[in-house]
């Protein structure tokens, strides 16, 4: 997961004075480091370490901590509140015309994810109320055009298309028509890339430019390639003026530091996010809540939307009243999986709840896509309705008999009860969250 390793860095930077009552020179100077190193770890760029560390010493040196905090909390907070100027300090939205169709060019390299970016980009604006025309105008990469039209089939949605031969600037042009033909309000242009940047492919997307005069100009990049993604969007935003960034794989091993570099460095705002490579897998980008996951403090309020979307209400009500009783059992776990798959991995699920971060890492990051839930129901259905009841009955023999029936082996059953149990621990501790936060109580892990 990107931004893991700075995370616990960070973390640990702060944790070395999470008790002094007064921030030290000595203090601030080890934590700067550590600071320092762990965020050149992830690949921020060396000029924008330097900025950002200048910032913090410039705040922190010689203040008066409020009486209230100690020196690990103070340092937390200048942290947190530098990391959400480095960016972006707000939320970039997409400029939508006042008079429609709002068009909106996606440019990059070649295995970036722009065409899949296209897809999810359609998908969250018809869920925001859009009537969105995608149209495929790369015309270089082999079978480019049928894949957003099979990705035009799993949503549902129009895509316009003249095939291969046609120049794609003429493809652009036509797509105005189309999409007034179809009452679309939106226009996404999925566009050539290619393996680096070259003048013709610079040329092509400005005539494009010229002739459609889009309202938005987003450049995909993908999220692995470290700082090599900052110096391409510099290049794309003095050729083309992007107004924002998509960055892709987010939720994969990238270190996370194009994402902490580009604004400061391109000055281009990252207006989405990919976490994932299903077609609901695209987030806006909020820079106070990717500053608090980057610190370990959770992001509730993405937590919240997404689960406003996918969870059924009354069956959460139904867990909740159960939960009081202490009685979660397997067969409430399942019904929990098939709900939450709609949320990503559990461990991602985890990390956006402050203080969870420690169990997603116990429990690992489980992909509840349909295949893993498929073979949770397998297990669990082998089982007696005691077993799923009270699953601490379960010894060995049973367990070969459990596998047996679902052709699983023990190993898999093992790992069921352990996730199980894991999951039970999050669930009580989660209660007794909510019954400190009630008497007010209630404080964030780098607060203890």
């Amino acid at each position: 997961m990107a931004f893991e390793m700075l995370t616990d860095k960070l973390t640990a930077a702060i944790q070395k004075i999470r008790g002094h009552k007064t921030v030290t020179e000595q203090d601030l100077k080890e934590t700067l480091r550590e600071v320092r190193l762990a965020l050149l770890e992830a690949d921020v760029n060396f000029k924008v370490v330097k900025e950002f560390t200048s910032k913090i010493k410039e705040r922190a040196q010689g203040q008066q901590v409020d009486p209230n905090l100690t020196a690990g909390q103070y340092i937390v907070k200048i942290v947190h509140e530098e990391l959400i100027n480095l960016l972006g300090g707000t939320q970039s939205k997409l400029n939508f015309s006042a008079n429609p169709p709002t068009i909106i060019m996606l440019v990059g390299l070649q295995g970036a994810g722009k065409t899949t970016s296209v897809g999810k980009l359609a998908n969250y604006l018809r869920k925001n109320g859009k009537r969105p025309l995608m149209v495929a105008a790369d015309v270089y990469r082999p079978a480019a055009v049928t894949q957003l039209e099979v990705i035009g089939r799993q949503l549902d949605m129009p895509v316009f298309s003249m095939g291969d031969k046609v120049s794609p600037v003429e493809i652009a042009k036509a797509s105005l028509k189309r999409a007034s033909e179809l009452l679309c309000d939106t226009i996404l242009i999925d566009t050539a890339g290619r393996l680096h940047i070259d003048e013709k492919l610079m040329g092509e997307l400005k005539d494009i430019k010229a002739a459609v005069n889009p309202n938005e100009i987003l450049l995909v990049v993908d999220a692995m390639t470290g700082q090599d993604a900052v110096t391409v969007a510099d290049a794309f935003n003095k050729a083309l003026g992007i107004t924002g960034l998509v960055v892709t794989k987010l939720d994969g091993d990238a270190r996370g530091g194009a994402v902490l570099s580009v604004k400061a460095v391109a000055d281009c705002p990252v207006k989405f996010v990919g976490m994932g490579e299903k077609l609901d897998a695209l987030d806006p980008f909020y820079p106070d809540r990717m500053a608090s996951r980057i610190l370990g403090m959770g992001d509730v309020l993405s937590l919240i939307e997404k689960a406003q979307e996918a969870i059924d209400v009354e069956e959460a009500k139904k867990l909740a009243e159960s939960m009081k009783k202490n009685e979660f059992t397997l067969d409430m776990f399942l019904d929990q999986m098939k709900q939450v798959k709609k949320l990503g991995s559990l461990g991602s699920i985890l990390d956006m709840i402050p203080g969870m971060g420690k169990i997603s890492k116990q429990i690992g990051d489980i992909d509840l896509d349909g295949k893993e839930v498929r073979r949770l129901e397998a297990i669990i259905t082998s089982m007696t309705p005691k077993e799923r009841a009270n699953p601490r009955i379960i010894n060995g023999s049973r367990r070969k008999r459990i596998a047996a029936g679902c052709g699983q082996n023990v190993q898999a059953v093992n790992r069921l009860l352990k996730q199980f149990e894991e999951s039970r621990k999050m669930m009580k501790t989660m209660q007794g969250m909510n019954k400190y936060a009630r008497k007010g109580r209630f404080k964030l892990p780098f607060m203890q």
